[in-house]
């Protein structure tokens, strides 16, 4: 049976990260977003609706996000879902669904919070702020003519 897990998400982070590490010194970052959902129900009342999501970051870019977000700051995560079930002391099965994250790109300007910086989405590469990757690039050929000696087969 064919599976994919793959999550997408932009919202605010809820708290500021909490960064550790493991016994085998992996930096582990631990964070929650809020996302909302706006819509207006059959009377034509604005309703909001808000999901807090908790995220989990791992490497180098769980250090590089600790830097850099704050409590507010809006986020865009890349990553998979997972389900965790426990039982809490008092003997309660509790569970949660989580983000493990694996690549993200740092939204809004400067201005938005107190710091701001270039963040390096896990799986290497660079994306900063909220302009988009190809935004940012300039192009190899201007497009108003096809490249010198270019076989277009139609």
């Amino acid at each position: 049976m064919a599976s994919y897990n793959r999550i997408v998400l932009v919202g605010n982070l809820t708290r500021d990260p909490q960064l550790s590490y493991t016994a085998n010194n992996v930096a582990v970052c631990k964070f929650g977003i809020a996302t909302n959902h706006r819509w207006r129900d059959r009377e034509g009342n604005q309703r909001d609706e808000t999901c807090f999501v908790d995220c989990t970051l791992f490497g180098k870019g769980g250090e590089v996000f600790n830097q850099y977000m704050a409590k507010g700051r809006p986020v865009l995560i890349e990553g998979r879902l997972t389900f965790d079930q426990w039982t809490s002391p008092e003997g309660e099965k509790k569970s949660k669904h989580q983000v493990f994250v694996e690549n993200f790109t740092f939204l809004g300007s400067r201005a938005d919070g107190a710091q701001q910086g270039g963040g390096a989405p896990q799986g290497g590469g660079e994306r900063t702020n909220a302009a988009p990757v190809s935004a940012r690039n300039e192009p190899e050929y201007d497009y108003a003519e096809p490249p010198p000696k270019d076989n277009i087969p139609f």
